[in-house]
């Protein structure tokens, strides 16, 4: 695609409107987004906030929830910096909690719904809540490794709760005053003070909470709007997780502060999508390429042209479904970028240049230094030249992304403000790159960059990769497999399936006579979120390993899940467990016929 100057030149006013928007932000300034909130109630009033299949709130009202939760906050004990978890599915009130929770300086941890077992009271006991709240539905889950956890945690329902669940306390914010806070309740919070705790999932196994300031919360929302020039009249259609910092923050954020609409879904529906956002008249929507691709695969619906989309913002559309996206459902502009919740590396495709995830102008090389510097893609480990510092990666060469880590106070995107865990955070950090005692934060993705400064994503370095929209940790996975029953020894990997974006999961695995493959499918139900389950197994008599006992998995991906005379299973969507894997199962995954 030829951008041209016109292209250019939007992309500039692009640039330019977002940073003007970020230009008065101040990590010292009490102005918080639960605090900008009591404003926008007054200047938008009774135009609607939030709106769900069973619930909607106006600008009055979402303000309104917020004092009621922050009350409550106040009442439970809640401290300054006293983490309290949040277990609920999107909805309305996911929201006003955790603006009520941070208004009054509590840090809310945003948990994965689709976690169980280990990695769901790793998730919880790693942030050292003083409470957790959970909807009524997700309660089980929880109930499940309660006892693994802290007895000083207090548990609160949100939602229905039987006479049976007396040691659950319940969440009924009618209870609480809905009117500002007074001068007594409300409680100093400065932007340098951490909002959120959001998981992400690292090369180090289960999920790390990555901390987010009020001034990072903010500089996402002006950002995004800048980047999306929104106002009133749009409504984003976010189906993604709330408690991603995608649909959670940058998003929902980018909307709110500029008096526009999100409705919320609790999840993505292919076949419901466009009736969906022709009815709720949408102009915006915000995507991951997986959803992308799973609706250029359906047949032509009746409305999919009948929308009133004006740009679509996300990441991970490729370039082979980019136009076919474009053009079938007739989209005006596709605003692609790449970013980590943790991270200071952020790129944006404001020019619309397909397959590319983004670039950094050349005015704007000194505020977002960039990087991509040579090393092993399969070990990860980095390649220094003869004076110790890092080589950096020519044109079109494949290099892990870095982004320049700057402290004080006015660096603003370019602060890395790390996790809970310190040695988790000084992982990421890489030092002596260019020059003694400069230290920059790694992605762990490689990248390529062409001759213009366009980035593209090749793919995760180390120990993870993503499927379904999630970062799914191998060694996370490996030791789940491991504790079932006759299972020896496992080498977790993803493998490339046609037809979707990412890569699905699969296990090679060692076993003895105890082994039965219904038995591991129940025991990895219970352990692993469904993302993150194998979808494929091979059974083998032996792993290949290196001299520190690492499997070797470079063949076994090459191999892919083609049995060659071993044995594969396929974990068939809506199917009662693993089915075995002939060349007729091989010949019907190649041609789509089964979707994943």
């Amino acid at each position: 695609m030829d951008i041209g100057s016109g292209g250019r030149h939007k992309a500039v006013a692009t640039w330019a409107r977002a940073l003007g928007n970020i230009a008065p932000l101040d990590r010292g300034s009490a102005r918080t987004l639960p605090v900008l909130l009591d404003g926008l109630a007054e200047t938008h009033g009774a135009r609607p906030a939030l709106e769900s299949e069973h619930d909607s709130v106006t600008y009055a009202g979402l303000a309104q929830r917020c004092s009621q939760y922050a009350r409550w906050a106040l009442a439970a004990g809640v401290q300054a910096g006293d983490a309290v978890c949040l277990l609920m599915p999107n909805c309305v009130d996911f929201v006003a909690i955790w603006l009520g929770i941070t208004r009054v300086g509590g840090v809310a941890a945003l948990i994965n719904t689709n976690l169980v077992g280990d990695a769901l009271r790793h998730s919880v006991a790693v942030v050292a809540p003083s409470h957790v709240i959970v909807a009524a539905e997700l309660a089980p889950a929880l109930a499940s490794v309660r006892d693994q956890l802290p007895a000083a945690i207090t548990y609160w329902v949100h939602g229905d709760v039987s006479a049976g669940d007396a040691p659950w306390f319940r969440l009924d914010r009618a209870l609480y005053a809905d009117t500002p806070l007074d001068a007594g309740e409300d409680r100093t919070v400065l932007g340098r003070q951490t909002a959120l705790l959001i998981f992400t999932s690292g090369t180090t196994g289960l999920p790390k909470a990555a901390k987010i300031s009020h001034y990072r919360v903010l500089e996402w929302s002006f950002w995004f709007a800048g980047m999306m020039d929104t106002g009133p009249a749009d409504r984003l259609y976010n189906c993604l997780p709330l408690y991603h910092s995608t649909g959670g923050v940058a998003g929902l954020g980018a909307v709110l502060v500029r008096g526009g609409t999100v409705v919320i879904r609790r999840r993505f529906s292919a076949t419901r999508f466009w009736d969906d956002v022709v009815t709720e008249r949408c102009t915006l929507f915000l995507y991951i390429g997986e959803l992308c691709r799973y609706l250029v695969t359906l047949p032509p619906h009746p409305r999919e042209t009948q929308h009133l989309l004006r740009l679509c913002c996300g990441n991970g559309l490729r370039a082979d479904i980019w136009e076919l996206f474009e053009n079938r459902f007739r989209v005006p502009r596709i605003l692609e970028f790449y970013a980590s919740t943790e991270g200071n590396v952020a790129l944006y495709n404001c020019e619309g240049k397909v397959g590319a995830i983004g670039r950094v102008p050349s005015f704007l090389a000194h505020r977002f230094p960039v990087a991509l510097i040579e090393c092993d893609a399969e070990t990860g480990e980095l390649r220094r030249d003869a004076d110790g510092f890092c080589v950096r990666c020519r044109a079109d060469a494949v290099g892990e992304a870095i982004g320049k880590i700057v402290t004080d106070d006015n660096a603003g995107p370019r602060q890395f403000e790390g996790y809970t865990e310190s040695g988790a955070t000084e992982r990421k950090v890489l030092r002596d790159v260019f020059a003694p005692g400069d230290a920059w934060f790694r992605t762990g993705d490689l990248m390529r960059r062409d001759g213009a400064g366009f980035f593209y994503f090749v793919d995760r370095l180390g120990d993870t990769f993503r499927w379904k929209g999630e970062n799914v940790s191998t060694t996370q996975v490996a030791e789940a497999v491991c504790t079932c029953p006759g299972v020896t020894g496992a080498a977790v990997y993803g493998v490339a399936v046609p037809g979707t974006e990412g890569r699905a999961c699969m296990a090679t695995i060692t076993v003895d006579g105890d082994f039965d493959v219904a038995v591991l499918r129940a025991e990895l139900v219970a352990r692993l979120p469904a993302y993150a389950r194998p979808v494929f197994l091979r059974v083998r008599a032996a792993l290949e390993t290196t001299g520190t006992f690492k499997p070797v998995k470079a063949r076994l991906v090459a191999q892919g899940y083609v049995p060659d005379g071993e044995t594969v299973y396929v974990d068939v969507p809506g199917g009662a467990g693993y089915r075995a894997v002939d060349a007729g199962v091989v010949a019907e995954i190649e041609r789509g016929g089964i979707r994943f």
